[in-house]
C-alpha cells in the first residue's frame, strides 16, 4: 500500500512509520505544522509540534530513507480546534481537543488530502488496534489512546492504519532504540499542545476576558465565592475553587450556567449523576439497535462503567450508568464499548455530553 506516516516527531510515530517501511508498505512521512509560530520550542514534554519536534520526524524519516513532508495546517487547527476550544468553554462545556484534532485535522483533513493524492491510508503512533476494520482498545491499557480515537467514522477507520496497538509502551521505546533513533527516550508530550505552559485558565482568560460571576452553594442557596471567568471551571472539579463554606465537608463544581455567569457547587453526594444525555452519536461501525447493553468511558483517562444505552427522543442517547459517577460535563465524549473477553474491548461509537443527572 501506499501509505501517510504522520510523523509528530515523538517515540510513538516513529516506531509506526519503521514498522509500515518493514511491512513493505510504500511510506512517505509527512510532519504536521500546527502553530502559527514556526519557531516554538518545546517546554519538557508539554505541547508538541514544535520547531525541535519537526527535525526529530525528519531525523527519523531521512534514517528510514522515505521522502519527508511537512504540512501546514495550522489555520484548519486553529479554526477547528483551538476556536473550538475557546466557543466551547465560553458555553460552559469541556471539550477534548485531542478527540476534535483527531476528528478534524488527522481523520479528515489528512486522510482526505492523502486519498486526493493517491495513498491507500494514514499511518499513526495511537495506542489502539484495528481488527477487520473494529477500532479496539491497546493492548497496553495504560497507553490506550480508543477514547480519543472513538469519533472515527467506519469510513475513516478504513483509511487509517495503527501499528502500535498490539505492543506495550515499554516495547515501543525498545524497537526505537533497537533502531537507534534519538527520539527512543524522548518524553511523551501530555497536557494540550497549543497551551504548553499547562496554564488552561489563563489561555482562556487572555482569550474571553474578565468575566466575574458568583460561586453559589447548592447545599445551601448561599453565594460562596466569586470568580473571574466561569470558563476557569469545569464539572467535578475540586481544587482551586475560592470558596468558604459553613462546614468542612469538600465542595465540587456542579454546573455552570455562562449567561449568569454563575458556577454551582456541591457536596460529593450532590456531584455524583446516574444518568447522561447525549446529542448525537456517531457510530464506528453499523449503529446498534437500541437499547442495548455495554460500558460508557467518560473521561480520557476514566474507567469504563458498564450502563444501559437507548433513545433520547431527539436523536441523542440516554445512557443509565451501573454506578454514579463524578465529574461527568457536558462536552465531555461519552464513548461506547462493547467488551468481548476473547478479541478485547471494541469501540461501538461515542457522543457529546449534553446533560448529566
Amino acid at each position: 500500500m501506499r501509505v501517510i506516516a504522520a510523523m509528530s516527531g515523538g517515540v510513538d510515530s516513529a516506531v509506526a512509520a519503521a514498522l509500515a517501511v518493514e511491512a513493505g508498505h510504500d511510506v512517505t512521512g509527512v510532519h504536521l505544522a500546527l502553530s502559527p509560530d514556526r519557531q516554538q520550542l518545546r517546554s519538557g514534554s508539554r505541547g508538541c509540534c514544535s520547531v525541535e519536534d519537526a527535525h526529530d520526524a525528519r531525523r527519523v524519516a531521512d534514517a528510514l530513507g522515505i521522502p519527508f513532508y511537512v504540512w501546514d495546517l495550522a489555520e484548519r487547527f486553529r479554526e477547528d480546534v483551538v476556536e473550538d476550544f475557546v466557543a466551547e468553554y465560553a458555553a460552559g462545556r469541556t471539550p477534548n481537543p485531542c478527540l476534535r484534532c483527531n476528528e478534524k485535522i488527522k481523520f479528515s483533513a489528512v486522510l482526505d488530502r492523502a486519498q486526493a493524492l493517491g495513498f491507500d491510508a494514514v499511518v499513526t503512533g495511537h495506542h489502539a488496534r484495528l481488527a477487520g476494520g473494529e477500532l479496539r482498545r491497546s493492548v497496553d491499557a495504560a497507553k490506550d489512546q480508543s477514547y480519543v480515537l472513538g469519533v472515527l467514522t467506519p469510513e475513516q477507520l478504513a483509511g487509517a492504519a495503527f501499528p502500535l496497538g498490539e505492543m506495550t509502551k515499554e516495547r515501543v521505546r525498545e524497537l526505537a532504540a533497537e533502531r537507534g533513533y534519538a527520539v527512543a527516550a524522548k518524553p511523551d508530550s501530555h497536557d494540550i499542545c497549543f497551551i504548553p505552559d499547562g496554564d488552561t485558565r489563563g489561555f482562556l482568560a487572555r482569550r474571553l476576558g474578565e468575566q466575574p460571576g458568583p460561586v453559589v452553594d447548592a447545599l445551601t442557596g448561599e453565594t460562596v465565592g466569586t470568580h473571574g471567568g466561569a470558563y476557569g471551571f469545569t464539572v467535578g472539579q475540586r481544587r482551586g475553587l475560592g470558596i468558604t463554606t459553613g462546614d468542612q465537608r469538600p465542595r465540587y463544581v456542579l454546573g455552570i450556567e455562562p449567561v449568569s455567569r454563575t458556577v454551582t457547587v456541591g457536596t460529593a453526594e450532590q456531584a455524583e449523576v446516574g444518568e447522561v444525555r447525549t446529542a448525537l452519536p456517531t457510530w464506528a461501525g453499523p449503529a446498534p439497535e437500541l437499547p442495548f447493553t455495554a460500558e460508557v468511558q467518560l473521561r480520557a483517562h476514566g474507567a469504563a462503567v458498564p450502563c444501559t444505552v437507548s433513545a433520547a427522543g431527539d436523536g441523542g442517547l440516554r445512557i443509565e450508568l451501573g454506578s454514579p459517577q463524578r465529574g461527568v460535563a457536558p462536552g465531555q465524549s461519552a464513548v461506547l464499548y462493547a467488551p468481548d473477553p476473547v478479541r478485547g474491548d471494541r469501540v461501538l461509537g461515542q457522543a457529546a455530553v449534553d446533560l448529566a443527572a
